[in-house]
C-alpha cells in the first residue's frame, strides 16, 4: 500500500516534467498524510493539455452519501479498480498523476514497525497512478483521489506485500488520455524495476503525520 508519502521538489521542476504551469502554492512536505489536499495532474476539460489541482486524498466515490467514506479509500488495488463499484469509473474516465519525491513502507520487527523511505535512484520526481472523484452531495464539490498499488518488485517485497503503481513519463499521456484502451492502461499498472530505486531505514519521526523536516528521509545514523 502507499500511506504516507514526501513531495519536496521546487514548483520549477514539476512544471517542466508535467508541461503545464502550477498556480497552487507547493510548499516542501516530507510526510504527506491522508485526508490532505495533495497535488495531481490530469487531462484538461478540453482533452487538449494536462492541468494541477488539488485532491483530497481518499477517494469519495460520487455515488456516497456520507464523504467519511474517503478514509477508507486511500489506495485502490490496480488489479481489481476497473471492477470495483467504487472505483471502475474513475478507471475509465478520470484517471490521475500524483507527483511524490518518496515514500514510506513499514517494516514488522519484533513488536515495532521500522518506516523505510523509497526513492528513484538520482532523487528525481515520479508519479504515482492515482484515480480522481467529484462529489457534489455536499454544499460544495469535493474532488478526491486514490493512489493505485500493485504487488510488490524484489527490493521491496520484505517491506510489504503491496507497493504504488509508479509512471513512466513516456507514459504520462496515455495513461491521462480517457481514450486510451483498458487493455492498455492495465500494461501501465506493474510493478517499478527495483535497480531504479533506492531505499533506506528512517527515523520513526515519520509515524506522526504532525512531523514534517528534511529529518524524516535521512537515513538512519547520517
Amino acid at each position: 500500500m502507499c500511506g504516507r508519502f514526501a513531495l519536496a521538489t521546487e514548483k520549477h521542476v514539476l512544471e517542466m516534467l508535467y508541461q503545464l504551469e502550477i498556480r497552487e502554492d507547493l510548499q516542501p512536505h516530507f510526510n504527506v498524510a491522508p485526508g490532505r489536499n495533495i497535488l495531481g495532474i490530469r487531462a484538461s476539460a478540453d482533452d487538449l493539455g494536462r492541468e494541477a489541482s488539488l485532491f483530497r486524498w481518499g477517494l469519495i466515490p460520487f455515488w456516497a452519501d456520507d464523504p467519511a467514506i474517503g478514509s477508507r479509500m486511500i489506495n485502490a488495488r490496480s488489479e481489481t479498480a476497473a471492477e470495483k463499484p467504487s472505483f471502475r469509473s474513475a478507471y475509465r474516465k478520470r484517471r490521475l498523476l500524483i507527483p511524490a519525491s518518496g515514500f514510506y513502507e513499514w517494516k514488522k520487527s519484533g513488536q515495532a514497525k521500522q518506516p523505510y523511505y523509497v526513492s528513484l535512484k538520482g532523487g528525481a520526481p515520479f508519479s504515482f497512478a492515482g484515480l480522481w472523484e467529484r462529489w457534489e452531495k455536499g454544499e460544495e464539490s469535493l474532488e478526491s483521489c486514490t493512489i493505485l498499488t500493485t504487488g510488490p518488485n524484489a527490493l521491496l517485497k520484505d517491506l510489504h506485500e503491496r507497493m504504488p503503481v509508479i509512471i513512466r513519463p513516456e507514459d504520462y499521456r496515455d495513461w491521462l488520455d480517457p481514450a486510451t484502451p483498458p487493455d492498455s492502461v492495465a500494461g501501465f499498472l506493474k510493478p517499478y524495476p527495483s535497480e531504479e530505486l533506492n531505499v533506506y531505514p528512517v527515523s520513526t519521526m515519520v509515524n506522526k503525520p504532525v512531523n514534517n523536516s528534511p529529518d524524516l528521509i535521512k537515513p538512519i545514523g547520517k
